[in-house]
Formats: C-alpha cells, sequence, structure tokens
C-alpha cells in the first residue's frame, strides 16, 4: 500500500525516506559491504574459486581489498555509534 501525501496524492513507499533515516542506515550498508567483500576476498575457497572461475574480474576485486578493510571497520564504528546514540 502506498502513503499519501498531506494534499492526498499518492507517492511509491521508496520516496519516503527523510535524511535522518538515510543518515541512520547508510552505515550500516558500508558495513555490510566490507563485511561481504572482506569475507570473499579473505576465505581461502572463495578465493580459489575467484581466482579460478573469473581471473579478470578478480583481480579488480582484489586491487579493492584496502576499501574493504576501511569499510568493514570503519562502518562497523560509524553503525555501533548511530545504535549507541539513537
Amino acid at each position: 500500500m502506498e502513503p499519501d501525501l498531506r494534499d492526498g496524492t499518492r507517492v511509491p513507499i521508496y520516496w519516503i525516506m527523510t535524511v535522518s533515516e538515510l543518515d541512520f542506515y547508510f552505515p550500516f550498508v558500508v558495513f555490510f559491504y566490507g563485511f561481504l567483500a572482506v569475507l570473499v576476498l579473505e576465505t581461502p575457497a572463495l578465493a580459489r574459486l575467484g581466482k579460478e572461475r573469473m581471473s579478470e574480474a578478480w583481480e579488480g576485486i582484489s586491487r579493492r581489498k584496502n576499501l574493504a578493510w576501511v569499510s568493514f571497520f570503519i562502518g562497523g564504528l560509524w553503525s555501533l555509534q548511530n545504535l549507541w546514540f539513537h
């Protein structure tokens, strides 16, 4: 069901997000990106599969290993801060 605005017009549900809500959820997106990237890059079985089956794409992904670790730690701390102070 789509929400109504004050003047009675109906808008899709994805249009109703305030800046404060976006500010709350964004660190979780950063954290989960870092978590998934680190999980794939650092798990030996997944790393071996990536090197074997998609060697060129794997090289591009592995160049972003530092970004994945930074996203994991900074996103995690930022998410904890949001949960603590929210």
